[in-house]
């Protein structure tokens, strides 16, 4: 490796995230050899049938509240022993719809509340914290309003509080809409991964596991003793969860007894989800790793465990940093293999470490159906690769301490394949993320081309993978944004204002598509005109050092010379205020004289005419012998100097302006679509 600290630098940051990374996907088959040792037979006690109060917290999920409502009030459970809990915080006409159907429900002898706050202070937490504070039942069932409930759920649970130190019961989420779709399909896939590995795992051990915020049974003391709901995180869930077992509460997942749940359709809410579930764990694990770190009554394993999950989120901008520095590292010629003689083991270990481990798993999960499963695999990497971007954006801002609002996931009451959800309302647009997504999937072909002609092929697979992911991501963000209105109003006659709206985002994409093709047209163009030279020029500095022919040394100094010279047109000229000498210097910003290209082309024509001198010396001769050492010598030196100048190639003043007019271009259609938008949501309000 070139004795570069630019590259040392970038090289040991790549090699910390690999061993993080390493370090977290290890602990993930630990935790799956785990969950093969552990026993589905759980204690069971008959209880009877206690008083349980069920919360359901709703905001604006006009399409499936009443879906929820009528699920929990068919459980078959003494009507006088629920007490259930609309906890409706809506401002839209889920507030209507759910006062009717709690109505209904009273006159049909159920004991149930419609619970209006008047406010959404604390969101999710703050509804469930209010609650609580009108609650009487030794149990507290939770169901989010895309859940459906099976009838006999209270009664298969409850028997599972065998111990007096259980403290809450996590079921397992089934997916009423799994074969909506590849995106729905894709998250099934990777939520069961979450339940039957790591929630499976870490059940009634003395490792933390957390509740997931809904299909579950809480002891109310549980609640009580380990400080009620607090607001101050985005996973309030995961936040009452470990402070209850750090108090000594034990929980329990039942695998068997599956509630099923609509999975977002639209890519943009899928991302809010996983956006609240990163920032959320970020948050959680500044608040509490220190206090569980310190506790004496946590074992080692446990608080190592709690630690891996609460910032299991910092993968994705570690993944992210490796992305990055891969073409640089490409472009310096660092060897990345595992075993430098053998690149193709680097492919194999990457294959066992990650599909390949991951074909097993589901083999073990799903029994005789995972064929179809494994099938999703390729899907599965290429979402996680491209969410990266949107849960690194989540994790900084929860790094940042910045607040943000709860924004629920929303759901449109998708079941069947042919149920369509884009003339509803709750439509969320695509972000400034997507604007992120984009760049790295431009930046991702530019890596995939410097790996060619790097000579590192065996890379290419997994740098595609992510490129895949980030566009796929940012399609589909784009192609699921709806600039429509709330049903209501489009049953009425489309506006002009609607018809503009439809055009300016019609107009966004084709723009937007041209400055994609736009970028890596130039992408493309600029590393075959700025930097494939440097290559040849180093590969024939190593034809050089393998020859002991003047003639065809000379041959390689030819075209050295031909590569450096559209070169030095491009570089600017700077004189050094000491020595007056003029420079052209890729390292515009500390230039050193190693990197000079007129140093270089001097050194060049040097050793041009000393070869011709060597051409007329018998090879016999020491001073041919001492002639082609100093050749030799000057060839390894140049070669690394070419090395050192390769990576600032990129950073130039021209690549740095061509970005930056990119981005500012395409923050404008943002900012314009935003605009667009809000005006649209402001004519709504005044009724145009």
């Amino acid at each position: 490796m070139a004795e570069n600290p630019l590259i040392h630098f970038v090289f040991n940051l790549f090699i910390i995230a690999s061993i993080v990374i390493i370090a977290y996907t290890c602990n993930f088959y630990y935790l799956v050899f785990l969950a093969n040792q552990r026993n589905n037979i759980v204690k069971t006690v008959d209880l009877g049938t206690p008083s349980v109060t069920i919360q359901l917290p709703i905001y604006n999920e006009k399409y499936v509240a009443k879906r929820l409502v009528d699920a929990v009030c068919n459980m078959d459970y003494p009507k006088n022993q629920m007490n259930i809990m609309v906890l409706d915080d809506s401002d839209d006409d889920t507030v209507d719809l759910l006062e009717k159907t709690v109505n209904y429900y009273k006159t049909q002898g159920f004991q149930i509340e419609h619970i209006r706050r008047g406010t959404r202070k604390g969101y999710k937490a703050g509804a469930l914290k209010y609650a609580m504070e009108i609650t009487s039942s030794e149990f507290v069932a939770i169901f989010d309003a895309d859940f459906i409930p099976p009838t006999s759920f209270l009664k298969k649970v409850i028997p599972h509080f065998s111990k007096p130190n259980i403290g809450f019961i996590q079921c397992r989420w089934g997916h009423v809409n799994e074969s909506y779709s590849i995106i729905t399909k894709v998250q099934a896939l990777s939520l069961d991964f979450h339940f039957l590995i790591e929630q499976k795992a870490k059940s009634d051990s003395h490792i933390f596991m957390n509740f997931n915020g809904t299909a579950g049974i809480w002891k109310r003391d549980c609640i009580e003793d380990a400080g009620g709901w607090h607001t101050g995180t985005l996973v309030e869930d995961l936040d009452l969860s470990y402070r209850a077992q750090m108090k000594g509460w034990k929980c329990i997942f039942l695998p068997d007894i599956v509630v099923d749940a609509e999975l977002p359709v639209q890519m943009n809410a899928a991302k809010r989800q996983q956006f609240r579930w990163a920032k959320g764990s970020i948050q959680c694990a500044t608040k509490l790793i220190f206090d569980i770190a310190v506790k004496r009554k946590v074992s080692i394993e446990a608080k190592i465990q709690a630690f891996l999950r609460l910032t299991l989120h910092i993968v994705y901008p570690l993944l992210l940093i490796q992305f990055l520095a891969l073409p640089i590292l490409f472009a310096a010629n660092v060897n990345l293999y595992v075993i430098s003689v053998l690149p193709f083991i680097t492919f194999v270990t990457y294959l066992v470490m990650g599909p390949g481990a991951y074909v097993m798993i589901i083999r073990n999960i799903y029994g005789k159906s995972w064929k179809s499963k494994v099938k999703l695999l390729p899907a599965l990497l290429v979402y996680n690769a491209g969410m990266s971007v949107n849960n690194t954006v989540a994790v900084f801002d929860a790094v940042l301490g910045s607040k943000s609002e709860f924004l629920r996931t929303p759901k449109y009451g998708i079941i069947k394949k042919d149920d369509d959800w884009r003339d509803k309302a709750y439509s969320l647009p695509f972000t400034q993320t997507t604007l992120l997504e984009i760049f790295f999937g431009v930046y991702g072909i530019l890596t995939i081309l410097i790996a060619i002609f790097t000579n590192n092929p065996i890379f290419v697979p997994i740098i595609a993978i992510q490129t895949i992911g980030f566009f796929y991501i940012a399609y589909m963000s784009i192609s699921h944004t709806q600039f429509k209105r709330n049903k209501s109003r489009e049953q009425l006659k489309r506006t002009e204002k609607e018809k503009m709206a439809n055009n300016v985002y019609k107009l966004s994409m084709v723009v937007i598509l041209g400055f994609i093709i736009f970028g890596g047209y130039m992408a493309i163009n600029g590393y075959n005109s700025d930097i494939y030279p440097l290559d040849r020029i180093r590969g024939h500095f190593d034809g050089i050092m393998g020859s002991s022919d003047p003639n065809t040394i000379r041959a390689h100094l030819i075209a050295i010379q031909l590569d450096l010279e559209p070169l030095l047109e491009k570089l600017p000229e700077t004189t050094d205020n000491h020595s007056q000498m003029i420079s052209k210097n890729p390292v515009w910003l500390f230039p050193t004289e190693s990197t000079n290209f007129i140093r270089i082309q001097n050194d060049v024509n040097s050793m041009l005419k000393s070869v011709n001198t060597l051409s007329a010396i018998p090879q016999d001769n020491s001073a041919y012998h001492t002639g082609m050492i100093d050749i030799y010598d000057k060839a390894f030196q140049l070669r690394l100097n070419i090395m050192d100048a390769t990576p600032y190639m990129y950073m130039s003043i021209a690549n740095l302006f061509s970005g930056v007019i990119w981005i500012a271009v395409i923050i404008a259609i943002f900012t314009a679509l935003k605009r667009k938008r809000t005006h649209l949501k402001e004519s709504d309000a005044i009724g145009v």
